[in-house]
């Protein structure tokens, strides 16, 4: 393997007319072989828009082995003697069409295929999901895995790509979300300690002359449905290292270690994947049941106190939930300052030399939830786990869980707690890298659609995070679309400031559909899920 490599990350803007999508490729394999990259990633659909008539005419229009577009990458890829990650509809011998990624390497071969398992919208009415997991490939470069879109906005593909050895991740994107550049990206890289190339698409993601009345229906500016841009490769710390513009075709480049990729290790020595336990995770392959709960309340104060004197202050100001660091403030004294007022606090105990969350009211503690993972977070020589699964406790606003301390690093925890219908969760945490409050709580957020509260202690940054109403596209929202689809409306509580105060909305956890036919939750690909769960 290569001890450093250069990469790149290219972005088009690809239409109805597939030689001109097909030129616009070129151009830019050639320009990241003139700036020296080894790999080059492009974007998701490079073929032809991401909409057609029905499903026949996906079928027709999509490539095929050997056809004059594939031919063209191949011949490039061994022209330049370059490794090339492509996305494309692709048609199959069985009838069906994939959102297809192909890995040329720099003899023009393909070594390396996988379709898309996660559909998004519209996709469902053209596209087949992916019966099998994409391959690891190892290569000179490094192992690499490839993804699309959809699937960096749930965790699971990814996941499983780097649980198989994955060290560079792919990621072909056909998206209009700001927030894919700013959270579900770099998250990918920082929860798995990976790298991320992602690159996305520029120009309008519909066709040209539907646009102006499509946008009118929905109440959206018509350049919000062009694609994105800001094509990015990031650190296995979640660190951006090169970021394209907002529009325009360009490329960026980057010069990585894969080997980096291999060190799991938080500040702590923690190792993140191999302190996993998939023995816990094994609804994660379930069938979907979809969610059996009503919605909660519509709204809920909430509130992070860092000092357990200030808990009835809080609670008489109208505070339902307060969360406290882990290891603040006794069960009983908490109890005591909550009389008369019906809120309910979280923090974290020591119990027969486990770390174990608690939900107090006025009349005690009424819901304990053991650690699941170990940590070496608290306490001298840390705890090992002695949880065995997430304990909601139902609550008059909705359904409440309860992660504990270094259970929040674990993406798998939260979407537990997703699938027992959890509508808040409370987090008494205690960070040691950046990534974990700017990406990896708000995603834990995102992807599930939960309420987060997040407490720390005084001298660190805590957040509180409310899923929004304006959520599924293609329908009216309440508010003027923003760009950003699944991003939780942070509350920031400043590191020094005692306490802190928001709203979140305990109704919107049951609106987990981001699209027609696309389920947060629920379109996970669990049939795709063992590297997870065993």
């Amino acid at each position: 393997m290569a001890p450093v490599v250069r990469v790149a990350a290219a972005q088009i803007e690809a239409g109805q007319d597939i030689a001109a999508n097909l030129a616009a490729c070129l151009r830019v394999i050639d320009a990241a072989a003139a700036a020296g990259a080894q790999l080059v990633v492009l974007p998701e659909f490079c073929n032809h828009l991401s909409w057609y008539a029905n499903r026949a005419q996906a079928h027709e229009l999509a490539t095929r082995p050997g056809d004059a577009f594939l031919t063209a990458i191949a011949g490039r890829a061994r022209q330049h003697e370059m490794w090339v990650k492509i996305n494309v509809t692709h048609a199959h011998p069985d009838g069906t069409t994939g959102g297809t990624n192909f890995l040329f390497d720099p003899a023009g071969a393909i070594v390396g295929t996988s379709d898309k398992q996660t559909l998004m919208g519209a996709e469902n009415d053209f596209l087949s999901p992916s019966k099998k997991v994409g391959p690891v490939l190892e290569t000179p470069l490094g192992c690499l895995g490839m993804y699309a879109c959809m699937e960096g906005v749930i965790n699971e593909v990814t996941r499983g790509l780097v649980l198989r050895g994955a060290q560079v991740l792919l990621n072909s994107l056909n998206s209009f979300a700001l927030d894919e550049a700013d959270l579900h990206i770099p998250v990918r890289a920082a929860e798995n300690k990976a790298w991320v190339v992602a690159a996305n698409k520029v120009g309008p993601l519909l066709p040209v002359d539907e646009l102006p009345a499509i946008a009118a229906r929905l109440g959206v500016p018509p350049e919000w449905l062009h694609g994105a841009g800001e094509s990015q490769i990031v650190a296995p710390d979640g660190t951006v290292v090169a970021k394209a513009p907002r529009t325009g075709e360009a490329i960026v480049v980057a010069d990585i270690d894969p080997a980096l990729a291999d060190d799991k290790r938080r500040p702590d020595g923690t190792d993140i994947l191999a302190n996993r336990r998939p023995s816990l995770y094994g609804p994660l392959g379930d069938p979907p049941v979809g969610r059996r709960r009503g919605p909660g309340a519509p709204t809920l104060p909430v509130a992070v106190v860092r000092a357990p004197e200030l808990v009835r202050e809080t609670a008489l100001g109208g505070a339902q939930l307060i969360v406290l660091p882990q290891l603040t403030g006794s069960p009983v004294a908490l109890a005591a300052a909550l009389g008369g007022t019906g809120a309910h606090a979280v923090t974290t105990v020591i119990e027969n030399g486990a770390h174990v969350g608690v939900v107090v009211g006025s009349s005690g503690v009424i819901a304990r939830q053991p650690q699941l993972h170990a940590s070496r977070g608290v306490g001298a020589a840390g705890f090992e786990p002695t949880g065995k699964r997430i304990v909601p406790v139902d609550l008059p606003w909705g359904r409440l869980a309860v992660v504990v301390g270094d259970d929040a690093l674990y993406p798998e925890t939260f979407r537990l707690a997703a699938l027992l219908d959890a509508d808040v969760v409370a987090v008494p945490y205690r960070a040691q890298e950046p990534w974990e409050m700017s990406l990896g709580l708000p995603e834990r957020a995102a992807e599930n659609r939960l309420n987060v509260v997040v407490a720390t202690p005084e001298g660190q940054a805590a957040a509180i995070f409310a899923m929004s109403p304006d959520f599924t596209l293609w329908t009216q929202w309440q508010g003027p679309f923003t760009g950003r689809i699944s991003t939780p409306i942070r509350t920031d509580v400043p590191a020094g400031t005692a306490v802190g105060t928001a709203v979140v909305n305990p109704a919107q956890a049951a609106n987990r559909q981001v699209s027609r036919r696309t389920d947060l939750v629920d379109g996970r690909p669990w049939r795709l899920v063992d590297a997870l769960t065993r």
